[in-house]
């Protein structure tokens, strides 16, 4: 899945919109805020590995080799 590029967008708006009609706007609520937002947005994403990349570990006898 790709990240929810929309989300992010309406998300920020939103906040925007929250933060100009308060009363008394705070910089601390806005960063937390964002920080959420852009927590979440990153969180949608999806990584994906190719099979038959070569894996191996080192360090120790019981190092392993093998493939994704």
């Amino acid at each position: 899945m790709g990240l929810q590029k929309t989300a992010l967008k309406n998300g920020i708006k939103k906040l925007l919109d929250d933060m100009a009609k308060a009363q008394q706007p705070s910089h601390d609520l806005f960063a937390d805020r964002l920080a959420t937002l852009i927590d979440t947005y990153v969180k949608t994403g999806t990584v994906t590995v190719a099979q038959g990349i070569a894996v191996s570990t080192t360090g120790s006898a019981t190092a392993q080799t093998g493939v994704t």
